[in-house]
């Protein structure tokens, strides 16, 4: 579905409007931003998966409602 997206000219012209949307000195900036947003993604996954390793995955028992007690 993707093959051809990222295709060097796709990104020159993707880069070129960013260029003029945002200007030369705004551009640096978002790039650094969205590098970190990246970033803490990464770690943030990193973490919940090292946490999911850590817990032991023991099956939930459902208690079944003790009918015997219930008075009418």
């Amino acid at each position: 579905m993707f093959e051809g997206l990222f295709q060097p000219m796709h990104l020159l012209v993707i880069f070129f409007i960013a260029l003029l949307v945002f200007g030369p000195k705004k551009l640096p900036e978002l790039g650094k931003g969205i590098g970190e947003g990246i970033r803490a993604l990464k770690s943030g996954m990193k973490e919940v998966t090292e946490e999911q390793a850590k817990t032991p995955t023991t099956p939930v028992e459902t208690k079944a409602a003790d009918t015997s007690s219930h008075v009418s």
